[in-house]
Formats: C-alpha cells, structure tokens, sequence
C-alpha cells in the first residue's frame, strides 16, 4: 500500500488526482493539503465521496507515515513542499509548472531526497516529448520546428511547460545547431531565420491542454500532436509516477524515467 499526501487538494488537479487515488486499491490517502481559506475547503468532502481525511493548511502536520507528495500547485509553493517533504524522507511528485532554475538548483542540492518532475505527467505527452527529440534528430535543419500550445483562460504561465520541454526536446535532437528562440511574434519581423524555433501561446474557454509541434518542410509538413480532454490523465500519470518512485534510490527523475523511455 503506498500512502500519498495530495496537496493543492481542492483545485482541478487535486481533486482528480484524489478522485483516482480513491478508486485505486493499492494508494491510500494519507493527508490534503490545501491553503487556509480555499473557498472550496468546505466542499472537500462531498466532492471526495466522503472518503478523503481532514484537509490542512500545514503540510507537516500529515507528512507522519506517508510515503509520496504530489504536488500540483505553484513554483514557490512546491519548493516549499519539496523542502519539507525531504526534512522528512517523504518522496516527492512535482507536476507544477513554471519552476525556475534557482528552484531546479534548491532541489539538485537537497541531498537524500527522491523526486519525480514533469511538467506533463500525461503518457502520451511524455511519448510526444521523446518522439519530438527523435524526429528532430532525423530531420535535421531542412526543416523549421514551430510549437503551438492551447491552455484554458486560468492558466498562469506562458508558454506552458509541456511546450517548453518539447522545445528542449527539439534542441535535444540537434545539440550542435545554434537555436534562436522567438516566443510569438509581432511587426515587421523579417523573414524566419533558419536556426529559429517558435513557441506560440494561446488562451481561451476551459481547454485543458493542447500542444502540437509542426515541422515545415518545402512541399510538406509533419504534425505531432497531442489533446487532453481531461486532467485525469495527468493524475494517473501522477500516482503512476509515485507508485514507482518509493522503490527508487535519492535522485531527480522525470516521467521519461518512470515510463522507460
């Protein structure tokens, strides 16, 4: 039995993740966490079948006898988490994003600790991140890379992380070329250069995420693609990730390494 502490219990990912973790016979719930006076705190248990323990403010207070933290809430928050967690040898799932390199430092440097990050812990997009890496290598500079991501209007970051790691991906796949990345694009801005690589944003509705890399050849074009209709698959990628994690030693892994990729 693998016992997880969910934290930002209340928003949309939370709440999936605990919805699945409730169906799931080998997870138990060990805490939420959820910041003082969320409005929907009081709705917690209704919404989690009636099953879910007490919801708290203080991630301390329920990290006794769990085994993983997910984490899906802001950079400086699951910093934050990341740092107590590992105070009490309490693996770690960070799905948050928009995570700085000052954070990605903090967490290098903590000692012990085992922690999953991604982005995207959706299968598919993890597959999508390596094949990105895969089909650039192959094609090489005859032809241009550009991204598009879709997000619904609540999101917070542009671009979004999964179109972040398909650009590294991209980069990845060509390490010797001399990227130039353009993050949109406005004016006169002349004709594309070569080495460029496009990073397109676009807010709207309640889209949950929607990324596609395009690589533009004369005369063709190749599309991959991937749509979520809905975050359930980013929660079982989560608790698949954390099933995984407690049998690992300390080290930084991603969903790459969880899915063998």
């Amino acid at each position: 039995m693998v016992r997880i502490v969910v934290t930002g219990a209340c928003g949309k990912m939370g709440r999936a993740i605990v919805k699945l973790a409730l169906e799931d016979p080998g997870l138990e719930i060990a805490g939420l966490v959820e910041v003082k006076g969320h409005p929907m705190t009081g709705q917690a248990h209704d919404l989690m079948g009636g099953k879910a323990p007490f919801i708290s403010d203080e991630l301390p207070q329920v990290l006794t006898g769990a085994d993983v933290v997910i984490d899906f809430t802001e950079a400086g928050a699951s910093v934050n988490n990341f740092r107590m967690a590992a105070e009490k040898g309490v693996a770690h799932v960070i799905g948050t994003t928009g995570l700085k390199e000052d954070d990605m430092r903090t967490i290098r440097e903590t000692k012990g600790a085992r922690v999953v990050i991604s982005p995207n812990m959706s299968i598919g997009m993890n597959v999508l991140f390596d094949l990105a890496q895969r089909v650039s290598s192959i094609l090489g500079d005859a032809y241009d890379a550009e991204i598009v991501e879709l997000h619904h209007r609540w999101k917070k970051d542009a671009p979004s992380g999964s179109a972040l790691r398909i650009k590294d991906a991209v980069e990845a796949g060509q390490r010797t070329r001399a990227w130039v990345e353009v993050f949109g694009r406005e004016g006169i801005t002349g004709e594309r250069k070569k080495d460029e690589i496009g990073v397109m944003s676009i807010r709207g509705g309640d889209i949950v995420g929607e990324h596609t890399l395009y690589f533009a050849g004369i005369g063709e074009r190749l599309e991959l693609s991937h749509k979520a209709w809905s975050r359930d698959n980013f929660a079982r990628g989560a608790l698949i990730a954390a099933k995984w994690l407690i049998s690992k030693p300390a080290g930084i892994y991603s969903m790459k390494d969880v899915l063998g990729l």
